[in-house]
């Protein structure tokens, strides 16, 4: 009979979380944003976004052993990304996108000060740019020529 891991294990740190909730947040940042730092596990969650895989499915397009590759689907189940269910010898993951969104909520707030940032850019340079009916000022390019060599 199939079970899964990591429910269980989150059903755990929520319970912790309820203590102190804006340690909790934090804290899974944390998990999620050391996850996702590594090409490999950002290449699995990629694959499991298509659908449900085996952990030799996984490893497959990597030069990894099966060991190497359990290690690195730990960390993502460890950050709450996937759920494992094992099944007598057979371990099938799935993503879990909760925490990508959390991830995602957390990144909005540089996403809205990017997209501010860049706006108050584009309105400054619009304002500095000459009129083209108008004579321009010269640039410092066309005031100092470079000099001639003898």
């Amino acid at each position: 009979m199939a079970r899964t891991q990591n429910a269980r294990r989150r059903n755990d740190a929520e319970d912790e979380a309820a203590a102190r909730p804006e340690d909790d947040t934090e804290e899974r940042l944390d998990k999620i944003f050391h996850a996702l730092a590594n090409r490999t596990r950002r290449a699995m969650l990629r694959r499991l976004a298509q659908g449900p895989a085996m952990v030799t499915e996984l490893a497959a397009p990597f030069d990894m052993s099966l060991p190497s590759a359990s290690k690195n689907l730990k960390v993502l189940e460890s950050a709450g990304l996937i759920d494992r269910a094992v099944s007598g010898r057979v371990h099938r993951c799935t993503l879990d996108p909760e925490r990508l969104r959390e991830a995602d909520g957390w990144l909005e707030f540089y996403r809205d000060f990017w997209h501010g940032t860049l706006e108050s850019l584009a309105r400054f340079v619009e304002e500095d740019e000459p009129d083209p009916g108008k004579d321009a000022a010269p640039t410092r390019a066309t005031k100092n020529k470079p000099r001639q060599r003898p």
